[in-house]
């Protein structure tokens, strides 16, 4: 499986927490405590939106691991973001290679992904034919997370995002119970379109992998008034990680089973998430 975080708030520098953490990014490439595999070392992504600059987010992507790439490292020092996503792959399959690795980026569009679709090889052709024909020519890579993002965007993605994700959900079910395969979808899904982020934790047998939100910044001063560092950020700053980036005690809740989150200015969201069929 993967690992992999999404950001929004105060523009901070990416080594702040991809790199700087106890349990940072980086550090659970190598010693994930909360995945399937303790190495994530397949591939390593980041997107992310320049300040003050509109548009396609940039993207960076590389096939090695996370731990070695100087190339990360130089650019997390030196790129500041209000928001972005990053994500460490390991591979359920497919091969490591470029196009494979997350983010995946569509026009304004970002999109990581942990989990599987199961038996994705008998499900693919299914599936790869529901995309938008149009939408088609823009999958480069051979990933079921690949195919998902695509499927999204067909099924309404950049108007209604918690419908279209409920639909792509329900499409590979559907599918799955044709051929035969149990339990067919694991996923906790990140995609922003540079303004909000929502994030979806679901899987088919009820047994999501593990997705944390940050507690709101004026909580989390509360209870931790002696941190200067939370002065700094906006009431607005949130987090949403696979797994917590340390043990500071308050900081971290579980997303809910089958449940969508949106994070957004103002007031954020969560919500019942439910397939939807086809």
């Amino acid at each position: 499986m993967c690992r992999w975080l999404a950001y929004s708030g105060t523009p901070i520098r990416l080594e702040d927490l991809l790199y700087r953490p106890r349990y940072s990014l980086i550090d659970q490439s190598q010693h994930s405590r909360e995945g399937v595999e303790t190495t994530n070392g397949d591939g390593v992504g980041v997107g992310w939106y320049p300040v003050d600059a509109a548009g396609e987010p940039a993207l960076f992507r590389a096939v090695g691991p996370a731990w070695s790439d100087v190339n990360l490292r130089e650019l997390a020092h030196a790129t500041s973001s209000p928001l972005f996503l990053a994500h460490i792959r390991a591979s359920t399959g497919t091969p490591v290679q470029q196009s494979n690795c997350h983010p995946f980026r569509f026009q304004n569009w970002l999109w990581v992904h942990n989990g599987s679709i199961r038996e994705f090889a008998r499900l693919k052709r299914d599936l790869v034919l529901a995309v938008d024909p149009e939408l088609y020519p823009s999958m480069a890579g051979s990933t079921d997370s690949e195919v998902m993002f695509h499927l999204a965007i067909t099924y309404g993605l950049r108007d209604r995002p918690v419908a279209a994700v409920e639909r792509m959900a329900g499409l590979i079910e559907s599918v799955a119970h044709r051929h035969g395969v149990p339990d067919p979808l694991q996923m906790t899904v990140g995609t922003t379109d540079g303004d909000r982020i929502w994030t979806f934790r679901y899987s088919s047998e009820g047994r999501s992998r593990s997705l944390y939100f940050s507690t709101d910044m004026t909580a989390l001063r509360a209870l931790h008034p002696e941190l200067d560092t939370l002065r700094r950020l906006s009431e607005e700053t949130r987090l949403i990680v696979s797994e917590p980036l340390g043990e500071m005690e308050g900081a971290w809740q579980p997303v809910p089973e089958s449940s969508y989150g949106i994070i957004q200015q103002g007031d954020d969201e969560l919500g019942r998430f439910a397939p939807a069929g086809p």
